[in-house]
Order: C-alpha cells, then sequence, then structure tokens
C-alpha cells in the first residue's frame, strides 16, 4: 500500500534537498517542532535520505533518551513499507558501547543519551572519521550548558540531564548537519535547551528564536495534525474525589493534624490541591480511577470485536489497549495486582509492569508495542514518552506530575491512528484522569492551543483556571508531599466526560485527510545481530553436547569446571581471529555461522595451547598429547581448517 507523507515531512524532506543542493545558504541546523504523536520519527529517515545522496553526510547518528526508543529508531529505517515508498536502502543498527566502529558497516548508529556520556570518547572517534548527521530526538531534555552550571549542586533528575548535556555538545559542534526534534520548545524547568537559539521577548522573557542565521525550523501542531487525520480527538473522563491525610509534625511537637476530606476539583489550585491528589493516587480513589479506566478498555474491546469479526476469547490487532501510568513503582506493582485480581487467573498475562527496576520491562514493553498481548502495560515513566504504540486506545492518567511537556506526551500515547481498528471516524483517544484544578489548566491550554471546541455534558460553564501560586510550584510541592503528609483515604466521586474535536475551522481539512498506511513486521539490523549470535551460541553448545557424549570432553581441562562449552566458545573466538561476537558485523557473523556450520570445534582445540585457563601446559609436561589436537593441525597445514570466515 502506498504511503504519503504528512505536510511536515514534506517540508523537512524540501530543506534536507536544498542543504544538499547547496541551495539553502549556511542552514545547517533544522529544528522540527513536532506535536507528540505526529510522525517525527520519519524525520531522521527522510533527512538522511537526501543527505547521504547529496554528499553532504557520510553517516547518520541518532540520539535518543532512552534504550526503548533506541530499538524503536531503528525500526523506522527497516520499515520495508517506507523503504519501498521512499527508495532508500539506509540502515542503522541501535549500538551499545562497544569497542571499535558503532555503524558496523551500516549507514549508521543509534545510541543513548546515556550512551554518549559513558563513553565520549567512542563517539567522539566516530565523529571525526566520517562526516555525520546527528539527530538529537527530545531535545528539550537537555539543557543548556550555562544555565546547567549556574545550577549545579542539586541532585535531581535535571542534573543528570545536564551531565548528558557535555558530552553531546561537542558531537553539535563537529556535525556536519544536525537535526533537533521535540514536542515542545520548553522545558519544565525553565531552563533554556541546549543548542538552540534565544532571543529576548516581551517583557524580557528568553524564547527560542525561530529566526536565527543558519537554521531551518519545521512545525508542526496538534491542530495541523487533526486536520491531516494524523492524531486522534482526545476524550478526557475527569473523576473528582476528596481525600483527607495527616499533616506535617508540629515544630513544638504534638499530634499531627488531620486535614481533609478535601475535594480534588476547585476553580483554582488551593494548597491542599497537592497533597489531596498525592493521596488520592495511593488511596482507594486511585482504584475507582483505575476500575472506569479498565470498564471502558473492556467496553471498547468488545465493540471493536464486533466491528473487525474477532470471536470472544481471541487475540487480533486492532482491539485497543490499556496504558497505566503510575506515581512511583510501588503503586505500579499495586495497580496491577488490582488490574489482574480484577479478570481470571488464565487472563492475568494480559497484564504487564514496566518499570526500571523490573527484570524484563524492556521486553514487557516490545511486546506491548508489536503483538496483540499484553493488552494492559502498566508503568511509571518509561513508556510515556516516545512510545510508538497505535493500539493504546486509553490512558489512566495516575501521576502527579502536572508538567506541561509530561501531560501532553503522555496524552499522545492514545492519539495515535490504529491501522488495524477500523476507518479514523470510529477511533478516539479515551483518557482518564484526577479532576484536579492544575490537569484541567492542562486541558483547557490543550482545547485552546489547538483550536477545538469541547463538547461536555450539560454544566455551569468553568472558567479558566488561573496562574499557579508561588507556592505551589513542583519542586517545593513535591518535598512537600514526600516528607510532610501522610496518605489517609479517599474516595472517587463523580466522572465528568468530555472531548478535544476539532473547531470548526479544521472541518475542511479533516474531510480531504488520508487514512493511515499498515505496517507490517520486520526485521532490524540489531535484532538479526542478536538472532545471528543466538544461532552460534547454540551450534557450540550443540558441538559440545554431541562431543561430550563422545569422549571428547577429556581433550582439554574447562576452566574452574565450566564445561566443554565455555572451551569451545574460546576456541572459536581464537578460530575467528580473536574477535567477540559482539564486536562483529553483520556480514561478519553471518560469516562466522557458515564456518561453524562446516568445521568441528574439536579439529580447533590447539588454539588454547599456551592458555593457563584450559591447564594445556600442564597436560603437555606430562606427555599427554589430545588426538584431535593432532587431526586439527593436520588440517591446518593442508588449509582447510583454521582460516576462519577471514579466508571465505
Amino acid at each position: 500500500m502506498p504511503r504519503n507523507l504528512r505536510s511536515h515531512q514534506r517540508e523537512l524532506l524540501g530543506v534536507a534537498r536544498a542543504i544538499a543542493a547547496g541551495e539553502a545558504g549556511e542552514v545547517r541546523d533544522i529544528l522540527a517542532a513536532v506535536t507528540p504523536g505526529g510522525g517525527k520519527s520519519l524525520l531522521p529517515v527522510l533527512a538522511a535520505q537526501a543527505l547521504v545522496a547529496g554528499g553532504i553526510c557520510e553517516r547518520i547518528c541518532w540520539v535518543v533518551p532512552r534504550d526503548s526508543l533506541r530499538l524503536q529508531a531503528e525500526e523506522v529505517f527497516a520499515d520495508p513499507a517506507w523503504r519501498q515508498a521512499l527508495g532508500h536502502d539506509l540502515s542503522v543498527r541501535a549500538a551499545d558501547n562497544a569497542p571499535g566502529d558503532p555503524c558496523r558497516g551500516l549507514a549508521g548508529y543509534v545510541t543513548t543519551y546515556q550512551g554518549i556520556a559513558a563513553a565520549p570518547d567512542l563517539h567522539l572517534a566516530a565523529f571525526r572519521r566520517h562526516r555525520y548527521l546527528l539527530v538529537v530526538d527530545e531535545v528539550h531534555h537537555l539543557p543548556g550548558l550555562r544555565e546547567a552550571d549556574a545550577a549545579g549542586g542539586r541532585d535531581g533528575p535535571e542534573d543528570v540531564a545536564a551531565a548528558w548535556s557535555a558530552p553531546i555538545e561537542p558531537l553539535l559542534a563537529m556535525a556536519a548537519v544536525r537535526l533537533l526534534l521535540s514536542g515542545t520548545l520548553e522545558r519544565a524547568d525553565g531552563r533554556r535547551i541546549l543548542w538552540l537559539p534565544y532571543r529576548r521577548g516581551t517583557g524580557g522573557r528568553q524564547e527560542v528564536d525561530l529566526a536565527a542565521p543558519g537554521w531551518a525550523v519545521v512545525g508542526y501542531s496538534r491542530a495541523r495534525a487533526l486536520a491531516e487525520q494524523a492524531v486522534l480527538p482526545v476524550s478526557f473522563g475527569a473523576l473528582d474525589g476528596e481525600a483527607a491525610w495527616l499533616g506535617p509534625e508540629p515544630e513544638g511537637g504534638g499530634e499531627r493534624p488531620h486535614l481533609g476530606p478535601h475535594r480534588l476539583k476547585a476553580p483554582a489550585p488551593q494548597e491542599s490541591t497537592r497533597p489531596a491528589l498525592f493521596t488520592a493516587l495511593r488511596t482507594g480513589f486511585a482504584e475507582g480511577l483505575l476500575r472506569r479506566a479498565f470498564e471502558a478498555t473492556r467496553r471498547l474491546r468488545a465493540e471493536r470485536r464486533l466491528l473487525l469479526g474477532t470471536a470472544p476469547g481471541e487475540t487480533g490487532r486492532g482491539l485497543g489497549k490499556l496504558l497505566v501510568v503510575a506515581p512511583d513503582q510501588i503503586q505500579a506493582r499495586r495497580y496491577l495486582e488490582i488490574l489482574r485480581g480484577w479478570v481470571p487467573a488464565a487472563q492475568a498475562g494480559s497484564m504487564a509492569l514496566a518499570v526500571s527496576d523490573e527484570r524484563g520491562a524492556q521486553e514487557s514493553l516490545a511486546a506491548f508495542r508489536l503483538t496483540p498481548e499484553p493488552s494492559v502495560l502498566v508503568t511509571v515513566a518509561m513508556a510515556y514518552e516516545g512510545l510508538d504504540a497505535p493500539e493504546v486506545a486509553v490512558v489512566a492518567a495516575l501521576t502527579h506530575v502536572r508538567s506541561r511537556p509530561w501531560l501532553e506526551q503522555m496524552v499522545a500515547r492514545a492519539t495515535r491512528v490504529d491501522p488495524h481498528a477500523g476507518p479514523y471516524a470510529a477511533q478516539r483517544a479515551l483518557v482518564f484522569h484526577p479532576d484536579d484544578p492544575l490537569f484541567a489548566r492542562f486541558r483547557w491550554r490543550m482545547e485552546r492551543e489547538q483550536g477545538a471546541e469541547t463538547r461536555k455534558d450539560p454544566r455551569p460553564p468553568r472558567q479558566p483556571p488561573l496562574d499557579l501560586p508561588a507556592w505551589l510550584e513542583d519542586e517545593i510541592a513535591e518535598t512537600r508531599q514526600r516528607h510532610g503528609i501522610v496518605p489517609l483515604e479517599s474516595n472517587a466521586l463523580a466522572l465528568r466526560l468530555s472531548t478535544l474535536r476539532p473547531g470548526p475551522e479544521l472541518a475542511a481539512g479533516l474531510a480531504t485527510a488520508r487514512a493511515p498506511a499498515l505496517q507490517g513486521d520486520f526485521l532490524t539490523p540489531s535484532g538479526a545481530e542478536r538472532r545471528l549470535r543466538h544461532r552460534l551460541s547454540e551450534q557450540v553448545a550443540a558441538q559440545a553436547v554431541e562431543d561430550a557424549a563422545a569422549g571428547v570432553s577429556g581433550a582439554v581441562a574447562p576452566p574452574r569446571g565450566a564445561g566443554l562449552y565455555h572451551a569451545y566458545n574460546a576456541a572459536l573466538k581464537r578460530a575467528l581471529g580473536d574477535k567477540a561476537r559482539h564486536e562483529m558485523s553483520l556480514a561478519e557473523l553471518e560469516a562466522a555461522l557458515a564456518w561453524l556450520e562446516r568445521n568441528r570445534l574439536r579439529e580447533h582445540l590447539h588454539l588454547l595451547e599456551g592458555d593457563p585457563r584450559f591447564g594445556w601446559a600442564v597436560r603437555s609436561r606430562q606427555g599427554w598429547t589430545p588426538p584431535v589436537g593432532r587431526a586439527a593441525k593436520a588440517a591446518s597445514r593442508r588449509g582447510t581448517g583454521t582460516g576462519g570466515p577471514r579466508t571465505m
């Protein structure tokens, strides 16, 4: 099925082609400010295709904020539908910090902020050897270095991000062309963003200079995305409630005061807003909101089963999934147990947990994106930003974070169009959240900026929320929550539904927009590397088992009783020129597998001679010579044994 570019993607491709043709003057920096879910991940492919073909760049380095996005970025280049539609043959690999060329002979590599900070010299060396297109994803995470230095001495997450800026800045300076991607042009802490140009705006406020010389800016607002049917309209389920807690201990001692019950909903933030929200997410209110999101997902899946003809109990694509965003890992595990209690034991596997301390979290996240099951994922922050899972239809926003960029990213997890779920008009994003004034302010701004009307239940009109008072700044509130209160109880009250839909000025665009294209499954370069390494391990193990059963295990002394498998692995590494498998390119791994399929490792154990780990020298002094060693040496003299992949 042919694929069509969205307007910002066409604009970006035009800029890259102009740079490649020498028609863009001094422009070497491209800023793409794309609304979350608007199709930002294809932009590096478009830029790379034009710039590599034009000889401006030789390779691509795509830097992302998290490991899960590293693998996801690699998939974009490997997508066969886009490769055919664009006519490109570029491949990049999700690289770690193994020594050597991170591209492994491909057109580029994908790494993380953390990966560059851990081995800056490795990446600098790569940039010195080749002209790179450097893509920095979600660049708003990186604060400017001068502000980071001035804000030193703190130990929060923002200081970790500041430590990432320093090793990334030299790569920005060395890159032939830079493509900076973001869904927002502001940081929650108000600092400048690394590398972006700034100017003094109205009222003396610093703002990004979109007309700076040497820069090209591509924008894609939520209003444009809705007009092109690139994202879905959002329905919000705002759940009100009340909460009670114990306040801080009095300075003179005595009992903690019992505060509340306080309502979550209010016309403007109050001193009780943050503590009430903190309490609600850790007591009975959270279960009430979770229940409503769960039931909405179950109803949606039942409706889509009828629409798509999927039998009850049968798994399939396009049925819709639930993403639960928890305030912390303790609550995430509690939410998962609550959810599993609402389904039969046989369906417990349809729900998964993806938090940083959970073993197999990355695998759960990948399965949630790429397979019909699990249909419910509980997370804290791993999946809120950049997760490309179009089947997410419902979000349970059980988080205390209220910064605008964070909430935009979270809501966008449900606004992607699912190509398996039927026509665009039949889809919507549904977000359940506490009905506090902080979230209400975010939603009001979202309505205003996208040119949307809000369809609500008949109630008195709501006034726009007021600005936050100084005492409600996030840092102060977070400290107060964590150290000053003890949650007691909360309960859910009324649920208020509203839908963000395009306003009248967008109607014409909606009528002419195109439907999304299907995306198939495909194998990425790093996935192929992992499979080949696994097959090599299987082949080595099979030979070791076969030879041990035939009595060959006496040929060497295994290291500390580890077994013949380890000796065979060592012999294979020697036969392959002492190159570790994790350092090999795809071509080298394929050649190694072909060599192993034609050779027996027992005939190459003489390569371990002199290695003290296998006790070879001791046995040789005792007059013992392994017969397989003699055969291997004879084969080597005949030129049939130890040449390895290099001679093929």
